[in-house]
């Protein structure tokens, strides 16, 4: 088996990620088969801490931030991410490399005879497995993981985290979690352990209730930013943006002035979160100071969210792919570029509230190219020019990437911007298709040399 062939197979797995389920219950993700599995390689999930990250926005963020500043107070980690940009490697991650083609073939070939002794294993099952054994093997002292979907029933939940964290909620994946924000935050607020303390970014008063009753019914502390941290936003830039953080109550080590290489206030709430969650795990005996967190927040490397691919013409991507990340994107558009107006690329998922996303980004288009990503959930670009269509404006039918960034471009003027959004696979291939267009070096990827 070489590297193709070991991708081909777990995709051969049932995938929630590419079809889509009429519910989400024990018969469908059941953690007793994550669970048999890992016992059947020796239960490596047991052998690492790690800081465990549920919500609907922005978990990604805070495992990113999580993650380098760990790296940088000199701890070993593991990062465990979905979905991916650009290569399956980047979801198993150590000190912020990527999985050896070499590891994933070993893997794969290791799990193999199990999950086919067993019924209904899943791709994010399996690959849960193999990030928790990569980890152990390469004996990290820290593991920071991103939940899959919802919290309760996803794979991850089999560990016993050192701390969770709950990061921003709303409506999504309705059909899964259910139909409203209570609904969907007991299914987040499900990583909640017994005792375990646990972190939560502000809250809709509906989902910080049920997250306040999960916390007190288990017994874990909880702490809320703009509660229990104050942040106070600082100058900010297209490069970054500074703030200043500190713990209301009897203050903090960490307490201090900090800046981050993200965009949107948005991700001030996910730095002060995961800062508060490193808090908590330097009270637990990790060694990790003010200095380890300037640094660590500085050098935050996360692609993909409100990223400026370049700023002569400026062209701007970002994975929101729901009403409330496309609300969120329109906020921090127009406070980052205040009189900007946009040329908006745009695609999406077919399961995806694509009117919602569309109400809130065309009052800031003057120009709209719909397009599709290369994955087999992509909405049809002709759907997409309907649902624009419906909402009163008109759209320009494009059938790839490289089609939409060359006409996106072309019809750039004086204030205007090319903007790619709608869905993190969309944004992959911007990232790829403008590498190629500016010569710059393509992001690595599953298409390029095998082992």
């Amino acid at each position: 088996m070489d590297y193709s062939e070991a991708i081909a197979y777990l995709y051969t797995l049932i995938d929630y990620e590419k079809m889509r389920l009429e519910r989400y219950t024990p018969e469908t993700h059941n953690l007793a088969r994550v669970e048999r599995l890992l016992e059947a390689v020796g239960n490596p999930h047991t052998r690492f801490p790690a800081v465990h990250i549920a919500g609907t926005k922005g978990k990604g963020s805070v495992a990113a931030l999580c993650e380098s500043i760990l790296r940088a107070a000199g701890y070993r980690t593991g990062f465990y991410i979905s979905p991916h940009l650009h290569t399956f490697r980047e979801r198993i991650q150590v000190d912020r490399l990527e999985i050896a083609r070499e590891k994933v073939v070993e893997l794969v070939e290791e799990i193999r005879p199990l999950v086919e002794r067993m019924p209904d294993v899943t791709y994010f099952e399996a690959i849960t497995v193999m990030g928790f054994l990569h980890f152990a093997r390469s004996e990290v002292d820290v593991a920071v993981v991103e939940v899959g979907l919802g919290g309760r029933l996803d794979a991850t939940n089999v560990l016993m985290p050192e701390v969770a964290v709950i990061t921003s909620l709303s409506l999504e994946h309705t059909y899964l979690l259910g139909d409203t924000l209570a609904e969907i935050a007991h299914e987040k607020a499900g990583i909640i352990k017994s005792g375990i303390p646990v972190v939560s970014v502000p809250q809709r008063a509906e989902a910080l209730a049920v997250i306040e009753k999960a916390s007190q019914e288990r017994g874990s502390p909880l702490t809320v930013v703009g509660r229990d941290w104050y942040c106070e936003p600082g100058p900010a830039d297209w490069d970054g943006q500074a703030f200043t953080l500190r713990r209301v109550t009897g203050g903090s080590e960490l307490d201090g002035e900090y800046w981050i290489p993200l965009l949107g206030h948005h991700q001030l709430e996910n730095a002060a979160s995961g800062v508060a969650a490193l808090d908590i795990l330097r009270q637990r005996g990790f060694h990790i100071s003010g200095v380890d967190v300037r640094e660590g927040l500085s050098a935050t490397y996360w692609p993909g969210r409100m990223e400026i691919l370049s700023r002569e013409p400026l062209v701007v991507a970002d994975g929101a792919h729901n009403p409330y990340s496309a609300q969120t994107l329109r906020q921090a558009l127009e406070e980052w570029f205040p009189g900007w107006r946009w040329v908006l690329v745009f695609g999406a998922s077919a399961d995806k509230d694509v009117t919602g996303m569309l109400e809130t980004l065309l009052p800031l288009s003057d120009y709209v190219i719909v397009t599709r990503s290369d994955h087999p959930r992509a909405a049809a670009p002709v759907e997409l020019a309907d649902a624009v269509a419906a909402t009163g404006s008109g759209a320009e039918v494009s059938v790839n990437m490289e089609k939409s960034l060359r006409r996106g471009l072309a019809v750039l003027g004086p204030g205007l911007g090319l903007l790619v959004t709608g869905s993190t696979h969309l944004v992959a291939d911007a990232r790829e298709e403008w590498a190629r267009y500016t010569g710059a070096p393509l992001p690595e990827n599953d298409d390029q040399a095998e082992i």
